[in-house]
């Protein structure tokens, strides 16, 4: 039988993994560059508004069919366009505080230098595939020249969620594979807050 005294294990011990410290962005401590750290809290300010604006967009549509009778298809289409932003920004978000699901059980049992080769790795590889989606993105916002059809809204405001938020993780996978490399190279080294040594 539990005593009511026993304190509750920290959970942080089992989900987070201490070799990635060097490699966070962390508001509260002031870890990582501060631009990264301001642009982070910018979005998590965005998505806040985002989430609003979805949830009374969508409350007006039901509200207008269930009271009204009337459906309203500009809360659809606004919903819609909302929802695109709210994806982009918050995938951005969650890979700058580390959020993003991951299998991290071979990268937890491994010596510092080979898993920081090991996240060097990643974060090349997400740099590459952030710099293909830019470059499309920029091939379709030069050949988007339509209008939303109810609000009239560019699709390249649509579009440039995804560039915007595909070239912040390019730059924070850019920044942490440098800091990867700086831990491969001396691994006792801890970043200051500003991410320099």
């Amino acid at each position: 039988m539990d005593t009511p005294d026993t304190p509750i294990p920290d959970t942080a011990a089992f989900f987070d993994d201490p070799q990635r410290q060097p490699l966070e962005i962390d508001t509260e401590q002031r870890r990582g560059p501060a631009l990264f750290r301001w642009l982070t809290l910018a979005m998590e300010h965005a998505i806040a508004a985002l989430l609003v604006a979805l949830i009374l967009s969508v409350s007006a549509n039901v509200v207008g069919r269930a009271v009204l009778n009337h459906s309203l298809p500009w809360a659809d289409e606004l919903a819609r366009m909302l929802f695109i932003w709210l994806i982009f920004l918050g995938a951005a978000a969650a890979f700058a505080r580390y959020e993003h699901i991951a299998v991290d059980i071979l990268v937890r049992r491994l010596k510092p230098r080979a898993a920081h080769a090991l996240y060097l790795f990643q974060h090349l590889v997400i740099t590459a595939l952030m710099g293909i989606i830019v470059w499309g993105g920029f091939l379709v916002m030069s050949r988007a020249s339509g209008r939303t059809a109810i609000l009239g809204v560019p699709w390249n405001m649509v579009n440039a969620s995804l560039v915007l938020c595909a070239a912040f993780i390019a730059a924070v996978a850019i920044w942490r594979a440098w800091q990867s490399i700086l831990q491969i190279r001396s691994p006792n080294v801890m970043p200051t807050a500003d991410g320099d040594r």
